[in-house]
């Protein structure tokens, strides 16, 4: 531990932090030596582990990948001592090492009776960072077996994951795999969307990647969703119950609301006893030629400094059509999904003067009292 009372000067800060992760190179160097000593014998089985991966990732407190690659430089070792070297000597990280090892790993693979040559990875290595390594040495595996290269692609694709579940606080998680290709056509896709919507966009980058894919799953023609409510919660009076949705935990009134201005929305009426008075399509849909003028007149976004074009943005009525708005080329307008969802769950107004130009009206100011302590 650093002593509090210590006063060192930056360069000597940054210093000292380059000559602690060298050592905690080299202790990893040493490490991964012996991991791969003790991964094969089978002192494993003794204690009931069933590989010598699962005995160190569990007594050792490290995920599968840390204990793989520790076992890959330690077992290559040997046939990159050049590398070793290197890292010895301060040219190269442990975590160039890693990458190294399972270049080597897999090109032993499959060149079994060919020596494996270390000197053009090691030469990358010491000119590049560790992610840029990692990819210059993809086109490497990829140059000299093709086919086990796309045969390692294909098990990617065998490995792909994606769990959705509900979690806490109203909140929806979801993790997964994609193989690389199919995580690139992903990002590819919500990049365009995940840019600022101007300057007044305060959101953080995660923020707008989670909007970019529900705006996605929307696209063109947005699902079709199942909305059981009240007429109590469509007109937003005191003490009514949520509305309920598919795949969903319950949903404010206003959710409904901004999902009933363009969404392909069933509707699920309810009365005061719970009885089913109403189920179909809402008498506001609009017609494919109703949308194709709203886009050919607004051409994206009409929030003041956003460009999001018409195919990412949804039909919003300014005098929602619950409280009587006509479902009609002036009482609609064009907006993108983060917009939509500032007009209705966020609280602000979307006006439109006389000259046809629209604006803003943020929500009021809520002030919260500062606590006093005893007087």
């Amino acid at each position: 531990m650093i002593a509090a009372t210590e006063v060192l000067s930056l360069e000597q800060r940054t210093e000292r932090q380059i000559q602690r992760r060298h050592a905690i190179d080299l202790l990893e160097l040493e490490w991964s030596q012996e991991a791969a000593l003790l991964a094969a014998t089978d002192h494993y089985q003794y204690e009931g582990f069933a590989t010598p991966l699962e005995w160190i990732r569990i007594t050792c407190k490290l995920t599968s990948a840390q204990a793989a690659d520790r076992v890959a430089v330690g077992r290559q070792m040997a046939s990159m001592p050049e590398s070793v070297r290197a890292l010895e000597a301060g040219e190269i990280g442990f975590a160039h090492l890693m990458v190294m090892a399972r270049t080597a790993q897999a090109l032993q693979r499959s060149f079994t009776s060919t020596p494996y040559d270390e000197k053009p990875v090691l030469a990358m290595a010491r000119e590049s960072t560790v992610g840029r390594l990692y990819y210059d040495c993809q086109h490497l595996r990829h140059a000299h077996d093709p086919q086990g290269y796309a045969a390692d692609e294909a098990e990617a694709v065998e490995a792909r994951r994606l769990e959705i579940s509900s979690g806490g606080r109203g909140l929806v998680s979801i993790k997964g795999f994609l193989d690389s290709a199919g995580g690139a056509a992903v990002r590819k896709a919500l990049e365009p969307l995940a840019r600022k919507a101007g300057a007044e966009d305060k959101r953080e980058r995660e923020q707008r990647l989670a909007d970019a894919l529900v705006q996605l799953a929307g696209g063109a023609k947005p699902a079709q969703l199942q909305v059981t409510a009240s007429i109590e919660t469509l007109m937003g009076l005191a003490g009514a119950p949520a509305a309920e949705m598919e795949f969903s935990l319950p949903i404010s009134g206003r959710t409904v609301e901004r999902m009933a201005c363009d969404c392909s929305v069933v509707r699920v009426l309810l009365g005061a006893d719970s009885s089913v008075i109403d189920v179909g399509r809402s008498t506001r849909k609009i017609s494919p030629a109703l949308r194709r003028g709203i886009k050919a007149r607004d051409g994206g976004c009409r929030w003041p400094g956003c460009d999001r074009p018409a195919y990412w943005s949804e039909v919003h009525h300014l005098q929602h059509w619950v409280n009587g708005g006509p479902t009609e080329l002036g009482n609609l307008v064009l907006l993108c999904y983060h917009h939509h969802r500032k007009v209705h769950e966020g609280g602000w107004q979307l006006v439109k003067c006389d000259e046809g130009q629209l604006l803003t009206i943020a929500p009021p100011m809520r002030f919260k009292p500062r606590s006093r302590g005893p007087d």
